[in-house]
């Protein structure tokens, strides 16, 4: 590790100051010389179940033109107070996208009678500060275009504006997306990666929903912003065997520096690292490179580097910021359409927590 970078690993010391809890924040075939993006995009356009074309860049032009500048002031306002934000909507995008499709079920709070994806072990962390600015954009696009444009909708603009504003690829949001119809605490678990998944399985859970390697760990790169929590990866540091209390493949100085901010974890749930501790607001490639300097936060992180399926593309987006902005926002361009609802198969919510008819 160099000077600089043994120097930079105090900025993983920290203790998020904000709400760290959600309840408390509210085919046309073509024959034709192409080039190669140009047949990018064909191919993903051919891939794409007939009821995603119905998505348009410009679906609500004539009813909600005020859409963009909205979603654009929100997101801006709660970056410039909660820089964090980014990093927390991002992952609730991902969360809601991996069960069952990109249309905000993720964002329904549970009832007397049915437990939400919400209430899911693994989506209690989803920051407060990234439902709230869902709910901030919806308030005030009720008042400009109500019962027009969808939360679901709302999220992915929301989240393809703070990865620009953390410094990330600029991506096309395809809209008309609708919010769904159900969300059930029962269809998240095996659907979303956990901090000590193996890697082979973490590729089939992937694999199964259409996504290439190259894909996942370009999508595994948004660890490049954001933080987790010390009970995420604690084992690695205190109890990783009889015979090794620490995971050998974390860099002596970096799980020296982990250890110091979490001793006190287990009575203290809100601490935290950030998963990039070089240049943690900054949506760049230096989570890959960390990777290989044995400074991989989360054990699935390690993974990465370590499976003979993966390894190359961290070498290579570690070397390669261009790369890496071009391969994530294809990918992520693609998890924005994975299992989208249209038409009768979702509604637009006046409310983005809850259904517009009452479930029971």
């Amino acid at each position: 590790m160099t000077n600089e970078a043994s120097q930079n690993i105090n900025f993983l010391l920290f203790k998020p100051f904000w709400n760290l809890n959600p309840e408390t924040t509210n085919k046309a075939l073509m024959v034709a010389m192409v080039s190669p993006s140009s047949l990018f995009l064909i191919l993903l356009f051919l891939s794409i179940p007939f009821s995603e074309c119905n998505l348009t860049t410009d679906y609500y032009k004539n009813s909600c033109p005020q859409l963009e500048n909205i979603i654009r002031e929100t997101v801006t306002s709660k970056y410039i107070s909660v820089p964090a934000a980014a990093a927390g909507t991002l992952r609730l995008f991902f969360h809601d996208c991996m069960v069952g499709g990109c249309d905000a079920s993720v964002l329904i709070s549970s009832n007397p009678f049915t437990k939400a994806e919400r209430d899911a072990d693994i989506n209690l962390a989803l920051p407060g500060d990234a439902f709230d600015v869902i709910v901030r954009a919806k308030t005030a696009l009720e008042l400009s275009c109500p019962g027009i444009v969808s939360c679901a909708d709302i999220l992915a603009l929301a989240t393809r504006n703070f990865v620009s504003m953390a410094g990330g690829p600029v991506y096309t949001v395809m809209l008309g997306r609708k919010d769904s119809l159900e969300s059930n605490i029962s269809s998240v678990e095996g659907n979303i990666p956990r901090a000590n998944t193996t890697m082979d399985e973490i590729i089939r859970m992937f694999e199964s929903k259409n996504f290439t390697v190259g894909e996942m760990v370009a999508l595994s790169g948004a660890h490049t912003i954001g933080f987790s929590h010390c009970k995420e990866f604690a084992y690695r540091l205190f109890g990783y065997s009889r015979s090794t209390p620490t995971d050998p493949s974390y860099h002596p100085k970096f799980s020296a520096a982990l250890k110091t901010l979490c001793a006190n974890y287990k009575n203290d749930s809100d601490m935290a690292a950030f998963n990039d501790p070089m240049t943690p607001s900054k949506f760049d490639n230096m989570y890959y490179q960390n990777l290989k300097r044995g400074m991989g936060l989360l054990e699935s992180d390690n993974g990465l580097l370590r499976h003979p399926r993966t390894n190359h593309f961290v070498d290579l987006y570690a070397f390669n910021q261009t790369a890496f902005s071009n391969d994530f926002a294809r990918a992520i361009e693609k998890l924005s359409l994975s299992g989208i609802k249209t038409g009768n198969q979702g509604e637009v919510r006046r409310k983005c927590d809850a259904f517009n008819t009452f479930q029971t």
